[in-house]
């Protein structure tokens, strides 16, 4: 065995590795050296290439892209810092004012490393508005993760600075972003729509006329009444986030509910039926569909177990002694406890269309 590993340490000890040092700012170079170095043909892509060319001795970007993740962590948006796809849309849109990774390639590497802190502070102080604003407490909460993109180009400031938002700005981004939501606006012509609300958002940062949200968003009672609940869909990510603007209480103690605990988890069992299954089908009450946005509010697991399955009129009982504030929080009818669905529905309906429009007004 000896003379064995004496063998092998001959063979390497004398081999000769060669090193070329390429030192240029041509992207395409970078991208052949590596495609040659690359043996194994696994395709490159552009993170991979921009962590090269921006590469320093104290520059990795994708241990920027980690650290964020880090900082964003006890906010509930690390995912933010790990979507490298959404973070890379962030530096496109901040430094080229084009959400497509793509203009990245236009950008050499020392202009990249300069303006970093700008787009870190356009994602963190995007981030914080969503939580402050939409009560938004995790990316999962938000129907389209997208919307950072446009909102961290407001907010690409340098070093220790902060955008100053005037109450004029606010409202036209809140308008933006429920009318965004509610239109489903980066479910289609992603890139186009993205685009063009950045360049709003940029005349609107500099106090200039500016059509940021000035798309329409067609509100309907279907909304409503023909969307179910489920937590991975837009619809619903939509309507918790409006529900929330409300301050629920919650049901049994009247208590506000702990938003930030709640939407952080983004758990499906904090929210349950107004109009508890079992009761509607004793009742034979099946002419809606018993999931329909609609029947929901935030009421927690705890909570649904104490009210239990009987008819509303029965587990008002249980409820604290605020029903009004309760009922008006979760921008609920009092006709919740005559029993009736289909009125119970109509009614929650106007309630909610009546939320939905200011917000988008």
């Amino acid at each position: 065995m000896a003379l064995k590993v004496d063998y092998l340490q001959s063979v390497f000890k004398e081999t000769k590795i060669p090193v070329q040092i390429s030192s240029t700012n041509d992207k395409a170079t970078v991208a052949i050296i590596f495609e040659r170095v690359n043996r194994q043909g696994v395709p490159l892509d552009t993170l991979q290439l921009l962590s090269a060319w921006t590469w320093s001795e104290d520059f990795q970007l994708q241990q920027q892209f980690e650290d964020l993740s880090e900082q964003l962590a006890p906010f509930g948006f690390s995912d933010v810092g790990t979507d490298t796809n959404l973070l890379l849309r962030c530096c496109a849109a901040v430094l080229k004012y084009d959400a497509s990774p793509d203009a990245l390639m236009k950008l050499n590497g020392a202009e990249i490393r300069s303006k970093f802190e700008e787009i870190l502070n356009g994602v963190r102080y995007a981030v914080d508005y969503l939580r402050i604003h939409m009560n938004a407490y995790s990316i999962d909460n938000l129907p389209f993760p997208t919307t950072i993109v446009p909102l961290s180009v407001f907010f690409a400031v340098p070093g220790n600075k902060e955008v100053d938002v005037s109450d004029d700005q606010r409202k036209q981004i809140n308008r933006w972003f429920w009318r965004s939501c509610f239109s489903k606006r980066y479910s289609s012509g992603v890139l186009r729509n993205l685009n063009a609300d950045i360049k709003e958002m940029l005349l609107l940062r500099s106090k200039k006329p500016s059509t940021l949200g000035g798309f329409s968003a067609d509100l309907d009672k279907k909304f409503f009444t023909s969307n179910t609940f489920g937590m991975g869909n837009v619809n619903t990510k939509t309507f918790v986030l409006m529900l929330a603007q409300n301050s629920p209480k919650s049901f049994v103690s009247g208590a506000p509910v702990n938003l930030a605990e709640t939407l952080k988890s983004s758990n499906r069992a904090e929210f349950h039926h107004l109009m508890p299954r079992s009761f509607l089908r004793k009742s034979a009450q099946i002419s809606i569909d018993e999931s329909v946005l609609a029947n929901f509010a935030f009421l927690s697991r705890s909570d649904n177990r104490i009210l239990g399955g009987d008819a509303p009129s029965a587990y008002q009982a249980k409820m604290a002694l605020n029903k009004k504030e309760i009922l008006e929080s979760a921008l609920c009818p009092v006709s919740l406890f005559n029993d009736k669905y289909d009125v119970f529905i109509e009614e929650r309906v106007d309630l909610l269309l009546k939320k939905a429009t200011l917000l988008c007004a």
